[in-house]
């Protein structure tokens, strides 16, 4: 299970999440959009997230095959992590991303996106349906979920497992709320700090998680199968 929650902390470094909140942060009535995003986001991660672990906890293939599967399925998201630590810590993708940044800049400026636009207009019911849109299933959800499938956990404590993973994986959201109802002013101040500092360290602390997951995973592999 530890290595399911440390995944929806890779999951919450996610750069839509953090440019929505920054876009929030600033908005007339900060307090009523977060509400609003956070209902849409906990509607489709939570609904979404119990129909993927319910559903492989029910297929023949992994209640026949769990044994051989867990291992397995270890190495790989373990070498996929460790892949991913390579290329963001070693830089491997700098000339990919000078690239698409030049490409951006010869096409001049680009007008924002519908989602930003309807966020800009402060409009809870609107923030809803941008939760619902933008809180898509990425790889670190993925294999979070994949992960509780496979800790054999009773019905009532996996879909309490996926409830908690969605709200880590949604803390940039959840903390900046309760700090706007507690102290409007300094959580503002406190929060555009952090998410600044976030913004421009995410890569460092994405593949700084990658590779100590992708280490753990291939070490739990090989104690399983030595043993």
């Amino acid at each position: 299970m530890a290595e399911a929650l440390a995944l929806a902390f890779t999951a919450a470094l996610n750069p839509t999440l953090l440019t929505v909140t920054m876009v929030m942060l600033f908005a007339a009535e900060p307090r009523r959009l977060m509400a609003g995003y956070l209902l849409g986001a906990y509607t489709v991660s939570i609904a979404l997230g119990l129909v993927i672990v319910f559903a492989l906890q029910d297929s023949k293939a992994v209640s026949s095959g769990q044994d051989t599967l867990g291992p397995g399925l270890d190495v790989v998201l373990g070498l996929l992590l460790l892949l991913v630590a390579f290329v963001v810590l070693g830089d491997r993708d700098a000339r990919m991303r000078e690239r698409h940044r030049a490409h951006a800049e010869a096409k001049g400026p680009k007008a924002p996106p519908r989602w930003r636009t309807a966020l800009d207009r402060g409009s809870p019911r609107t923030a809803f349906a941008v939760g619902i849109l933008l809180t898509l299933p990425g790889a670190s959800y993925l294999a979070g979920m994949s992960r509780i499938s496979h800790e054999n956990l009773s019905t009532a404590a996996t879909a309490g497992a996926v409830v908690l993973f969605c709200v880590i994986m949604l803390g940039l959201i959840e903390l900046p709320l309760i700090g706007f109802v507690v102290s409007p002013e300094r959580t503002q101040h406190v929060v555009v700090r952090f998410t600044t500092w976030a913004g421009a360290n995410a890569r460092v602390i994405g593949g700084r998680i990658a590779l100590v997951l992708g280490s753990l995973l291939l070490l739990r592999a090989a104690g399983a199968w030595l043993t």
